[in-house]
């Protein structure tokens, strides 16, 4: 019998990222908050005839591996959040037509620009508050091409492992913001929009908030994982970007936030979007959050930038690279971490010291002066782009929260405390999954509001603060950076 709300409750998050995912349980109750990782594997994409592809089914697989480890804790509910973008394609039939499209594939180059020529900057930001980023929903399905017409139902990633789950079709709204295709003001697929690029409208199924009950697993799978018939699975916050930020360990409502990991994502927390020209302008995003709030930020390329020069490298030992980085004489090398030469898969470093000799940058040689500069960058990219954020939104920022698997990065943290000239709190590592658990325990009982689930994590998760200590240097390299 599951335990009731009154004593606690445990919970289970799928949480998917870029190159791996893992099946975490929480046991939430009495002001406790203990996490247990019960499965971890990886998520490499896969190139088909020339097409980048997520293999969905091994996920799906892996998933329910991880169901299966989970079940004899008992568990009350199960959410799924993932990255954001990514879908698969539903046929007459409800089988899916093909593996989702990796967004790193090159399918959409071109496309952006065309469509931003066609209708108007003032058009697509005006309905979806997004930034322009070429590999954005709505720039996929004008990619897909005649294909399109064979499809009835598009689900984004963690939408489509839910509906294999249980059976039942939706999409969920934070996830759904990051599209292009909803609308930013009214919360719904903006139909005006979609007549407008001559995309099919019957795609898209009815939008879940988080926190509603998706359903219950199909008999299949429960017989398969061991769980429970009455098992719960409900929507979260599924894109992991929300989850994560709703896991933020803020006592005030004056904080800036960087979700990092591959990606670094950098922003404030709003009751509204921001859509003026200079956000437009700026390429800064509105997306949907816990409880109707924005996620006003932009995306910074991030650690994808260390990640692909390790691969290069053959993976060699990382905290003894990062103590050599430390000794490294800091921004002599400087790079644009958002240059598009950065997204696509291959030979991170010789891309990096080219870019610094392009721009008139000392060429770093090795291994450590090519990771100071990429963390020198990252900084650097993060300070610029709070500091945007504080300006277009007229939100104080006392602190920042970096949150995420960069939080483990102690040269990192400190680089952005005193790029940022703002106290740096790092942690929780697991926001994403803390974010997805914690909306499980509010829907089903065990906590009561966003305050409350972040008070929890404040108290029983590690956290480290890191000082600034002066941003004068800063100040240079930011302008010889331009």
């Amino acid at each position: 019998m599951n335990p009731s709300p009154s004593d606690g409750a445990t919970f289970a998050a799928v949480d998917l990222g870029a190159s791996s995912g893992r099946v975490i349980t929480a046991r939430i109750g009495a002001g406790a908050l203990d996490l247990t990782e019960v499965r971890r594997f990886p998520n490499r994409p896969v190139r088909v005839n020339g097409t980048l592809h997520w293999d969905v089914l091994g996920l799906y697989g892996n998933v329910l591996d991880g169901l299966r480890a989970a079940a004899p804790a008992g568990l009350v509910s199960v959410g799924i959040d993932s990255w954001a973008v990514d879908y698969g394609l539903l046929g007459e039939d409800g089988a899916l037509l093909g593996n989702p499209v990796h967004y790193r594939d090159a399918r959409t180059d071109g496309i952006m620009d065309r469509v931003r020529d066609e209708l108007g900057d003032d058009v697509l930001y005006g309905v979806s508050g997004l930034q322009f980023l070429p590999f954005n929903t709505v720039f996929q399905l004008l990619a897909e091409g005649p294909g399109l017409e064979r499809a009835r139902t598009l689900l984004l990633i963690p939408d489509l492992l839910a509906y294999w789950l249980t059976g039942e079709i939706g999409a969920e709204r934070t996830n759904a913001s990051t599209t292009g295709l909803l609308d930013v003001r009214a919360g719904t697929w903006s139909r005006p929009l979609l007549e407008r690029l001559d995309l099919p409208g019957a795609l898209l199924p009815a939008l879940r908030e988080p926190g509603d009950l998706i359903g219950r697993p199909r008999p299949d799978v429960a017989e398969e994982t061991g769980v429970s018939p009455g098992l719960a699975v409900t929507a979260v916050a599924s894109h992991d970007t929300a989850s994560a930020v709703a896991a933020v360990p803020a006592t005030t409502d004056r904080f800036g936030y960087i979700s990092c990991g591959t990606w670094s994502l950098v922003g404030v927390e709003l009751p509204e979007p921001v859509l003026g020209t200079e956000s437009l302008k700026a390429n800064f995003t509105n997306e949907g959050g816990v409880d109707g709030t924005v996620r006003y930020l932009r995306n910074v390329m991030g650690l994808w930038l260390l990640q692909e020069s390790m691969r290069a490298w053959g993976a060699p030992d990382l905290p003894a690279l990062l103590a050599e980085a430390a000794e490294v004489p800091g921004l002599r090398a400087l790079i644009d971490p958002d240059d598009p030469e950065f997204l696509p898969p291959g030979d991170m470093p010789a891309r990096i010291a080219a870019h610094c000799v392009r721009r008139g940058f000392p060429e770093p040689r090795t291994r450590a002066e090519i990771v100071r500069c990429v963390l020198d960058s990252l900084a650097l990219a993060h300070r610029r782009t709070l500091r945007e954020a504080v300006r277009l939104s007229g939100r104080e920022v006392e602190v920042v929260h970096l949150v995420g698997g960069g939080s483990r990065n102690e040269l990192l943290c400190r680089l952005t405390a005193d790029a940022c000239g703002l106290p740096v709190v790092a942690g929780p590592v697991e926001a994403t999954a803390l974010g997805n658990v914690l909306v499980q325990a509010r829907a089903h009982g065990v906590l009561d509001g966003l305050a409350e689930m972040r008070d929890l994590v404040a108290r029983t998760q590690p956290l480290r603060r890191y000082e600034p200590a002066g941003t004068a240097a800063w100040d240079e390299a930011a302008a010889r950076l331009g």
